[in-house]
């Protein structure tokens, strides 16, 4: 086990390392861009590319705060926060959504301003040239960003990455607004700068929603979810795998906690065993740590009990809704029949469809008094 932690922390060493590195690239190559955008803009007189170069300004910050958030998150947990402080992560990434919407927000007013009292632009091939190379440029580091963030599950490097893929956009239609005025002779710098600033106020608030959703706290990666199940369901005493929760306290930092179902014959020793080869079997395969592992006990030689079972299956078979049953125990002294029914969150009315399957149940079986709960899978695809 101690190796197991000792390669997951090696990881998250290592995970830290590229956010750096790949930030510090970002920083260097936008501060290089915004000096040579701002004095091309201020000698052409051009609003596109002097906001361009404002722009550029505000990716060097984001990579800035998001060196200061990787490096915040990657705190040892100490008592007050046992979980670690991986969760700065995503208040980097809001922070960079919000830099973000001001910039965009801050070069809708300064374009308004140029509509209503607009300067005429004064190209020069330097200046164009310049633009086009910051074209090529933010299109290879848009690109370069974004593929590392997305194999190290970084958020903030994602947004970046967006960013700077944005940006290319951007200078690309400067030159297409320059293009214009040479042939034609018609401005459209202050417009195309109205444009540009919606379409990054309209990636800010995207990015924005997407940090605050998983701060709020979103649902497990479907995919994560079902190679876990697949993974406990492959213990020869395990026949179902249930309630699966998993914690998010950062990128790839996870604690979670699941239900297993076991053959009745199974020995209390053999039951603690299994426990802990399966937390252990987790936590080297995806580094999650599972802080509890609860335990049905499935009646393997009542006959009443398989009866049972079975009609109950064929009855919620007929509701696709209830996407499975589980934790089904039978008290014979008393008659009580308590079960679980997984029912999706996309059905329309939930406890009408839970409603209804009991309902159908109890006639099915009269003679037992049920003590049915509505429950939820927190990985649901």
């Amino acid at each position: 086990m101690s190796d197991n932690i000792t390669t997951n922390e090696s990881r998250g060493i290592s995970r830290e390392k590229k956010i750096v590195r790949t930030s510090v690239i970002g920083i260097l190559a936008n501060v290089m861009l915004a000096g040579f955008k701002a004095i091309m803009g201020l000698l052409s007189h051009s609003i596109a590319i002097t906001l361009d170069a404002v722009n550029n300004i505000s990716d060097a910050a984001s990579s800035v705060i998001t060196i200061i958030g990787t490096k915040l998150a990657g705190k040892t947990p100490d008592k007050k926060h046992p979980f670690g402080y991986g969760r700065i992560e995503y208040l980097s990434a809001m922070i960079i959504a919000v830099i973000v919407l001001y910039a965009g927000v801050t070069s809708f007013v300064e374009s308004i301003k140029k509509i209503i009292t607009p300067e005429t632009p004064d190209y020069t091939p330097v200046v164009l040239i310049i633009v086009a190379v910051a074209v090529l440029v933010k299109i290879v580091l848009g690109r370069y960003v974004k593929s590392v963030g997305e194999k190290i599950n970084s958020e903030s490097l994602v947004n970046s990455g967006k960013d700077a893929t944005l940006d290319s956009v951007i200078s690309a239609s400067t030159l297409a607004a320059a293009a214009v005025y040479l042939i034609w002779g018609v401005s459209l710098e202050a417009w195309l700068g109205a444009v540009i600033s919606i379409v990054i106020i309209k990636s800010g608030i995207e990015m924005l929603v997407s940090a605050l959703s998983q701060i709020l706290g979103e649902s497990a990666d479907a995919e994560l979810a079902k190679e876990i199940k697949k993974t406990v369901n492959a213990f020869p005493e395990v026949k179902g795998v249930y309630d699966l929760v998993l914690h998010n306290y950062g990128p790839d930092r996870f604690n979670g906690s699941l239900h297993i179902e076991i053959p009745d014959t199974c020995s209390v020793t053999r039951a603690d065993e299994l426990i802990q080869e399966i937390t252990a079997k987790v936590y080297q395969k995806y580094g999650i740590i599972l802080t509890a592992i609860s335990i049905y006990s499935i009646n393997s030689t009542d006959d009443e009990y398989a009866v049972l079972r079975k009609g109950i299956e064929e009855i919620i078979a007929g509701y696709p809704e209830i996407l499975e049953m589980h934790a089904l125990s039978l008290k014979k002294d008393e008659n009580i029949v308590r079960v679980d029914f997984v029912v999706s969150l996309d059905a329309k009315d939930r406890a009408g469809i839970f409603k209804e399957a009991v309902s159908s149940i109890e006639k099915q079986f009269p003679q037992y008094s049920f003590s049915p709960i509505m429950d939820t899978d927190f990985a649901e695809e």
